[in-house]
């Protein structure tokens, strides 16, 4: 990694800034936060308690800026880096239930051929468990009832269907546990670490959950829903005679219930009644549900065990922001409580049980303190059929929130949503003089199943529509200037874009891409082979492309072909190794502008899959957004120093009609 920006380039580059409109003038807004400060890695993220509460570990970046897995005793300056990843940097891990090992995942260069490797703790001894090349491991559980095994989905013998092995964290020797029969999506193990229940996504686009009574016994069917039904397995109760599992069955909002392995009516855990229910709190041996998060716009926890009310009453008071997440270990001595808010990264505290006292851990970005960030606030409209729609606005500190210009943020998935948290993007975003809008548009997921629904094979039409709705619901609010407006996402959002710039293009000023699809056509004719129980879903919700009656309708919600359209400034940016948006995707549309005469700059990373890791790839890339936006909407930048920020693997192509 090449060395930080001094804290003084701030005032550097404020002399080199773009001149906004009088009502944004520069000299009112706070001083221009360095790229390097907002996308550098964290300096601690992602901590994990071990099993016995006795060990932490976390991600943290080395001398070289790579993010690696360090552990320490709790309460003890023991803290070592574990693992020495020479590039990409590691992303995920967990704790086996031996306490000793150390699990995290691996890929290559973003090809989610994810290996799974384990760290021995008192050795340092690093294992590759998975050792195979074009595999995907992944892992569904470990118990303290079986510490020395672990259960692992590997696609091993067929690239398609997912099979699972027991693996022996001491020796690494893998067995097949369970085959999967050829339709199972998930499977999930009861206390004991056996395979007794399964997801199946179903040829109409539904789910089925499969239970069996016994590892020996035929699998069979417990619950089966349509297309429009949320159905998600969380755990086994108590002695694995039922299901913990989210479903919208009988109702618009998806709730927690137990049912019994055997069959019979599920029963009702936490039922609410405009929003979906969220992530649980389970005790760590009874397995009870104690707790419900729900997110109508901020995080809110349902406590459902009366005796810890006061607990949460208590913890809520260590943060101005809302709990995201709750570890705890075997014991229920110790939690790791984790904090979000808007104006501030993510903030982590143990919290002792038998003292009732928090602690803060860490901070994980505790530079972002000396810096004035903005607010994120909760907005709402209505579309154009009557939708009711709900987003987030984040303005500029130091200015009236008046014609000012504006990026609609759009998310990715399209079955995700935005939350009221600390998002770098649009901090900076709103740092440079922009008015940031994200929109949690029909289709997207939180708010009840009608609303999920009502983006079924909506994809460039009413999907779209709310986006355009947000835009023109800013300009009437005062907030927007008409004349510059920006549209920016990654995938789904990143097709949005295209689709915006490609079917509105009197909307937008211009457009930022990243690994979004151009034609929907090839996209599910390239979904990758661990997606193959998926596409039953996707040919439901986006369209089957093996269908002749689909195929004009993809064709047409295809920004590809209408590239001709395509005539506001464009910046896209890929990753080479993307296996779920593959470069094709936007290379052909950029020949296809270049064809048409337009302006279109293409950012390719070789080392890069569908997000971008590395931090000198990420630090590239924003500093070419912003110069970009600056260009096209007047807000302030911190310039790029040379052609390739230092260490980047950046290719960059310009079309003729664009300026560098």
């Amino acid at each position: 990694m090449p060395e930080r920006p001094q804290w003084l380039i701030s005032c550097f580059v404020l002399g080199l800034t773009l001149t906004l409109s009088p009502l944004t003038a520069v000299a009112e807004m706070p001083p221009l936060i360095p790229r390097q400060v907002l996308f550098d890695n964290p300096e601690r993220s992602t901590p994990r308690l071990s099993p016995d509460g006795r060990h932490l570990s976390w991600l943290a970046p080395d001398r070289n800026g790579v993010m690696q897995v360090w552990a320490q005793t709790v309460r003890r300056p023991d803290a070592k880096a574990l693992t020495s990843d020479p590039k990409r940097g590691v992303r995920r891990h967990a704790w086996a239930a031996d306490t000793r090992t150390l699990l995290y995942f691996q890929d290559t260069d973003g090809d989610e051929n994810w290996h799974l490797y384990g760290i021995d703790l008192p050795t340092g001894l690093i294992r590759d468990y998975t050792p195979f090349p074009n595999v995907q491991a992944d892992l569904i559980g470990t118990h303290p009832s079986h510490p020395d095994d672990a259960l692992v989905s590997l696609n091993r013998r067929d690239p398609l269907r997912p099979d699972v092995y027991r693996l022996k964290l001491s020796t690494g020797a893998l067995i097949l546990d369970t085959a999967n029969p050829g339709d199972i999506n998930q499977f999930f193990a009861d206390a004991a670490l056996q395979v007794r229940a399964a997801l199946v996504h179903l040829p109409d686009g539904g789910k089925e959950v499969r239970v069996r009574t016994t590892v020996h016994a035929p699998w069979r069917s417990l619950v089966r829903v349509g297309l429009s039904d949320t159905l998600d397995v969380i755990d086994f109760t108590a002695g694995g005679r039922g299901l913990i599992m989210r479903s919208s069955v009988g109702s618009d909002t998806a709730r927690i219930v137990t049912q019994p392995i055997t069959g019979g009516a599920a029963k009702t855990i936490s039922a609410p009644s405009t929003i979906d229910a969220g992530d649980v709190l389970l005790h760590p041996v009874t397995h009870a549900v104690q707790a419900v998060l729900f997110e109508p716009d901020r995080r809110q926890w349902a406590t459902l065990d009366a005796r810890l009310k006061s607990r949460f009453a208590a913890i809520a008071k260590l943060s101005v922001g809302d709990v995201t997440a709750i570890q705890r270990d075997e014991h229920d001595t110790t939690w790791l409580v984790s904090f979000t808010d808007h104006r501030t990264s993510t903030q982590h505290f143990l919290w002792d049980c038998k003292r009732e006292k928090g602690e803060l851990l860490f901070t994980e970005q505790p530079k972002l303190s000396a810096w004035t960030l903005a607010a994120m606030k909760p907005v709402s409209y209505t579309s154009r059929d009557g939708l009711s729609v709900r987003g987030y606005l984040t303005v500029p500190n130091g200015v009236e929130a008046k014609h000012l210009p504006l990026v609609l943020y759009v998310h990715g998935g399209p079955w995700m949503r935005d939350s009221w948290n600390y998002v770098p993007d649009v901090q900076f975003l709103a740092n440079r003089g922009y008015a940031c809008l994200q929109v949690n548009f029909r289709g997207s997921t939180g708010y009840g199943k009608r609303f999920l629904s009502a983006g079924n094979r909506q994809w460039g039409l009413t999907m779209q529509n709310d986006l355009l709705d947000a835009v023109n619901w800013a300009v009437k609010q005062g907030v927007a200037d008409p004349k510059r407006v920006a549209i920016f996402g990654y995938s789904y959002g990143g097709y949005a874009t295209l689709a915006g710039l490609a079917f509105s293009p009197e909307v937008f000023t211009c457009g930022v891409d990243v690994f979004g699809p151009s034609n929907l056509l090839t996209l599910l004719a390239s979904t990758p082979p661990q997606w193959h129980t998926m596409r039953s879903m996707l040919s439901a919700r986006v369209g089957n492309v093996d269908a002749p009656q689909d195929q004009a309708m993809l064709r047409d919600a295809s920004p590809l072909f209408k590239a001709d359209r395509i005539t506001r400034p464009l910046l896209i940016g890929q990753g080479a190794n993307d296996v779920r948006v593959k470069p094709a995707e936007s290379e052909q549309i950029v020949s296809a502008i270049e064809k048409n005469g337009g302006a279109v700059t293409y950012v390719l990373y070789p080392d890069e899959g569908h997000a971008q890791f590395r931090p000198a790839n990420d630090m590239d890339f924003w500093a070419r957004i912003e110069g970009f936006l600056a260009r096209h909407l007047g807000g302030r930048f911190e310039p790029l120093a040379g052609e390739v920020y230092p260490g980047s693997t950046a290719i960059v192509r310009h079309s003729p009609k664009t300026k560098p």
